[in-house]
């Protein structure tokens, strides 16, 4: 090993070895590459201390004396400083290796390993040499040498940019020209009498292929985007219909049995049959397959009536694959049931106590199954197809309208936002996500050939009625009418105020006004109140806990004094908070949300100005309610229907079911507590489409509406249980659009592909 004359520092040259590094313009010149490299300052500053202690191990610590003094850098800068030396030493042409130049001392430092020496510009011909890559002396100073070079390449760069300024020049004049061609075309419009052009309003990405009067639901694409079949719903039954994705009329594909429902069906990947599910009375529940030209249909499989059951085809067609299901029948995870043997098969994976994994498919190219989790507040997952390397892709626990593959690597997927289900595209690998701009659209479908996507379009109208529960002869009252769709109708405890969501504004937003005085009606504006969770009034009628986002979309719970339109985010030291409601004893919240671990807990906190404590916590819970008369806290679970009570302290020895099957795991935020701890519960009835059942009271239940829905995101009951508040569907039906599948954004150079449609690759 040679040491260094390093001392020489008048010089600007210095040998690294077979390298020439010109210090004042930190250009590294290597042999045999005509692109010299340049460093940074501070790697440069290393370079001369390993320089001065050539052969010798310089620390860590020296080096950062050295080159960093007066400041506490990390470990990271110094080890990037290296990391460029070696690159700049490193050539594939010349067979270099900048590692054979700086060796690392475990746990230490560095040290050169190469001889380093100044070399003088004026007599020194070895060093021009060794930077030309020649292998006969050359006097010539090295900027002599690489000055007609340099200038070449000069010319070059100069030229260049001459040449793409042209382009530049000549796309900009092609898109004028295009849009004065566009302008020209648009002047053939029917003109007015005034000579101003009348334009028609924007098309739609998307057709409807339904339009009756029913409610078409679950739609499902053909592998060929030639079919559709979906479910038809009408005076509480559902049968299966089967249309051309073309302009035609819709054919019945069977007839389901006397009091029976047929719903969610699934082509099989060859287009041949139909899988889906026969609901019949009593609760019972059939999975069956029947050929996509109609006749009779064969029974594959038993289930127990859930209104979460899920399940699809398999990519060989030899299987079906189901999600979580209930039961006599129940399984927590997803299994696999061999259409020949009948036989079942679990998938193994990892599934927690409360999850429940809903919708599970195969990619396109079979190598990977996504589903939802827990679709009431729940994300997106993906796995492999044995089971392993399961995944999260969402984050939002939001309530979940169906999804499906585009192809093997992206998805697209319905969410409820605000008041409304939009579509969106999830990237699996990056997760990106976009909003596909479709709202109120939900359940879609893409075809198995990725090209068509078809979807249901539902557009309800909700209005806030109050409906009278007593004997009076009362008829029902429309509050705070609006062309808008108004939500979670909260009445105070006192009776005299109501608290609500709607976008009768255009934007959603929390509502307040005095029931007895209509003019009193104002917004709160400042947040977004979530729709997934209603809101929960103080003991005293004056303050109100409502969860929602600020403007960065960050989750939080916010306590407004509405009546004078205050409000301010509290403080409460979870990650990500569902719901909030004021606890039985003073200065006390009851939070519900969901952890670092993904699963959803109540809590109870003691709340100060300086802090908040966690005095409890209950697992499992989505949604709770106080019952101030009983002092006790009413609740339902995320993966199982029913409804449990506690003690208001969070007591776990004070557990106790009350329902075994109300409310349902989809229907968990449809019930309400009255001022005299009677639990009411709103759901469908063949016979009636909003009814109102009291749990233990039957002789108090009744049909507020017998052809119209409810919503599905919270009522509240008059401090006397004499009347109940709701958002009902004043004007509601649903139907199947369909569209192209949308793609992944293509790059364009300079955006000129926009405006030259023939350089776009034609539709295969």
């Amino acid at each position: 090993m040679e040491t260094s004359n390093i001392e020489k520092q008048a010089a600007d040259r210095l040998l690294i070895g077979d390298c020439l590094v010109v210090v004042s313009s930190r250009e590294v010149h290597l042999p045999g590459v005509r692109r010299l490299r340049r460093l940074t300052p501070k790697s440069v500053a290393v370079l001369l201390v390993l320089a001065r202690n050539a052969g010798q191990v310089v620390t860590r610590d020296e080096l950062f004396a050295e080159v960093w003094p007066d400041t506490m850098p990390t470990n990271d800068v110094l080890t990037q400083a290296v990391t460029q030396l070696r690159k700049a030493f490193t050539s594939s042409e010349s067979g270099s290796d900048g590692a054979a130049y700086i060796e690392t001392i475990a746990r230490t430092g560095y040290r050169l390993l190469v001889p380093v020496s100044w070399q003088d510009v004026a007599v020194d011909e070895s060093a021009g040499a060794v930077a030309a890559g020649s292998s006969a002396p050359d006097s010539a100073p090295l900027a002599d040498r690489d000055k007609p070079l340099r200038t070449a390449r000069r010319r070059v760069r100069r030229y260049l940019l001459i040449a793409a300024g042209v382009v530049l020049l000549a796309s900009s004049l092609i898109m004028f020209w295009l849009l004065w061609m566009r302008q020209e075309a648009a002047d053939t419009n029917v003109l007015s009498s005034s000579g101003t052009r009348v334009v028609g309003s924007p098309e739609r990405p998307y057709r409807l292929i339904t339009s009756s009067a029913d409610f078409e639901t679950s739609p499902a694409l053909s592998p060929d985007a030639s079919l559709v079949v979906f479910a038809r719903e009408k005076a509480g039954l559902s049968s299966l219909w089967v249309q051309s994705t073309g302009a035609t009329t819709a054919a019945q594909l069977l007839e389901p049995p006397a009091d029976a429902s047929d719903r969610f069906p699934a082509w099989s990947p060859d287009g041949r049959e139909i899988a889906f599910a026969r609901f019949l009375p009593e609760g019972r529940c059939d999975v069956l397959l029947v050929a996509a030209t109609g006749g009779g249909a064969r029974r594959v499989a038993g289930c127990d009536g859930t209104e979460m059951l899920s399940f699809d085809w398999s990519p060989d067609g030899r299987r079906l694959i189901f999600g979580s299901m209930t039961g006599r029948y129940a399984s927590r995870g997803i299994r696999m049931l061999d259409l020949a043997s009948g036989r079942w098969s679990e998938l193994s994976y990892a599934v927690g106590p409360d999850d429940f994994d809903y919708a599970p498919r195969y990619s396109a190219d079979g190598k990977r199954i996504g589903f939802i989790r827990n679709p009431q507040v729940g994300d997106l997952w993906v796995m492999d197809a044995d089971g392993g390397n399961a995944t999260r892709l969402t984050e939002e626990a939001a309530e979940m309208r169906g999804w499906s593959w585009l192809g093997a690597d992206a998805m697209v997927f319905g969410r409820r936002v605000d008041s409304e289900s939009r579509l969106y595209r999830l990237e699996v690998d990056t997760g990106v996500l976009r909003d596909l701009g479709l709202g109120d659209a939900e359940s879609p479908t893409v075809s198995g050939n990725g090209a068509q996507l078809a979807f249901k379009r539902n557009q309800p109208r909700f209005a806030l009625v109050r409906y009278p529960l007593g004997d009076s002869g009362e008829k029902p009252q429309r509050l705070f009418a609006s062309s808008g769709r108004d939500g979670q109708p909260m009445v105070s405890p006192d009776g005299a105020h109501l608290a609500f969501t709607s976008d009768r504004s255009g934007v959603f937003a929390l509502w307040w006004g005095r029931l007895e005085d209509p003019d009193s009606l104002r917004v709160i504006e400042g947040f977004r109140p979530e729709a997934r969770q209603p809101m929960d009034w103080s003991a005293d009628g004056r303050s109100l806990l409502v969860t929602g986002r600020d403007d960065d979309g960050e989750p939080g719970i916010y306590e407004v004094v509405p009546e004078q339109g205050y409000w301010k985010r509290l403080p409460v030291p979870v990650r990500e908070p569902l719901q909030a409601i004021y606890g039985s004893q003073a200065g006390t919240v009851l939070v519900v949300e969901r952890g670092e671990d993904e699963r959803m807990q109540l809590s109870l906190f003691e709340r100060s100005p300086a802090q908040w404590r966690r005095r409890a916590s209950l697992e499992g819970v989505s949604q709770a309610r106080l019952d101030r008369a009983g002092q006790r806290v009413l609740y339902t679970r995320l993966a199982d229907a029913g409804l449990w009570q506690v003690d208001a302290m969070l007591t776990p020895g004070s557990v106790r079911e009350l329902s075994g099957r109300a409310p349902s795991r989809w229907r968990y935020r449809t019930w309400a507590v009255s001022g005299d701890g009677h639990v009411a519960y709103l759901h469908m009835r063949r016979d009636c489409l909003s009814q109102l059942t009291v749990l233990g009271s039957p002789e108090r239940s009744r049909c507020l509406d017998a052809g119209r829905f409810s919503s599905g995101n919270g009522l509240s009951l008059a401090p006397d249980g004499q009347a109940a508040f709701v958002a009902l569907a004043v004007t509601d039906s649903s139907d199947i659009g369909l569209m192209p599948a949308p793609q992944r954004h293509a790059w364009t150079p300079m955006g000129a592909a926009k405006w030259l449609p023939w350089l776009r690759k034609p539709p295969s």
